[in-house]
């Protein structure tokens, strides 16, 4: 019974911290995206405005949430994770949209109490269930194994869907940099005067632009710059994207006619993708119309036939 007891209140506390840490990190965003306004509004980065308007975080879920990130910053500094495991962490939640300090603690924290936790509570589950001995001997297992791969498959899904942000926006982001380069403005002003008007339309494709004009205002060499903005996305048309920029800059081409012409072929891309999908509709609904549509033709076509048959034969 004591043991049931502990069970309980340690699945109690652990899903309290992972949802504590998914509402602090929520609170985060808010706050990120309050100060952006502001900076959009007033043309500076108001800090204690803005902290003075966000709504104030639980005390309660603040601790949690840095216990929990607390745990998993131990166990990455710890070395029991390599450094090239940890920086393909922080790439991955990155460019899932978790970018802040303590997003690999928490990430890891609640990794750690996941694979704690619901085996715990599997466990204290056979002991009020009846079930087969396999089956009870199996779960706890199971359970654990859904702790351990269950965080990676959501930060694998966010990836994926900012991913796809990130390319669906990107043709709008360049013609804006078309407009701005052919105004007369240098790359990274334009760059950064994308940055500010597209965010509130496309806030990922912002955020990268962000990070590029940060990393081109400390680097001394704007190709590595440009050479990570791809690398973080991996995405074949940003990887294109920054090729042109370095390429304009290297031998003097134009700008403009480059950034003009890749942003004709991303929406000739864009609408042959389109084109695809549209193409492969009437091969996904081949098996549905001969499961259900089929049928009902041949009942309503040969069911009065097939009345009158078995009527002439009684």
């Amino acid at each position: 019974m004591n043991l049931q007891i502990l069970l309980g209140v340690g699945f109690l506390l652990t899903l309290s911290m992972v949802l504590s840490g998914i509402a602090v990190m929520r609170h985060s965003q808010r706050e990120e995206k309050l100060r952006a306004r502001l900076r959009m509004a007033n043309g500076t980065y108001v800090a204690s405005t803005a902290k003075s308007a966000a709504p104030a975080a639980p005390r309660t879920g603040v601790f949690l949430a840095q216990f929990v990130s607390g745990i998993g910053a131990r166990i990455a500094g710890s070395g029991i994770l390599s450094r090239k495991t940890v920086d393909e962490l922080e790439k991955a939640l990155t460019v899932a949209g978790m970018s802040g300090r303590h997003a690999l603690g928490m990430f890891i924290g609640c990794k750690v109490l996941l694979l704690v936790g619901l085996p715990g509570v599997a466990l204290l589950a056979t002991q009020h269930i009846e079930m087969d001995p396999l089956l009870s001997n199996l779960l706890p297992a199971a359970a654990g194994i859904v702790g351990l791969v269950g965080p990676d498959m959501v930060v694998r899904r966010l990836r994926n869907i900012y991913v796809k942000k990130v390319e669906a926006s990107l043709p709008d982001a360049l013609d804006m940099l078309l407009i701005c380069t052919q105004a007369g403005l240098p790359l990274e002003p334009a760059i950064t005067r994308v940055e500010q008007e597209i965010r509130p339309a496309h806030p990922q494709i912002a955020w990268e632009f962000q990070q590029t004009v940060n990393e081109l205002q400390i680097n001394s060499d704007s190709r590595v710059a440009l050479v990570n903005l791809g690398e973080r996305t991996g995405l074949e048309s940003v990887k294109r994207l920054t090729a042109t920029l370095i390429q304009t800059m290297q031998y003097g081409t134009p700008l403009g006619e480059a950034l003009r012409a890749l942003s004709s072929e991303m929406r000739q891309e864009t609408l042959i993708r389109f084109e695809e999908k549209a193409a492969r509709l009437p091969v996904l609904l081949t098996l549905p119309m001969v499961a259900f549509v089929l049928p009902c033709i041949f009942i309503v076509v040969a069911g009065p036939a097939a009345i009158r048959l078995v009527e002439a034969f009684e």
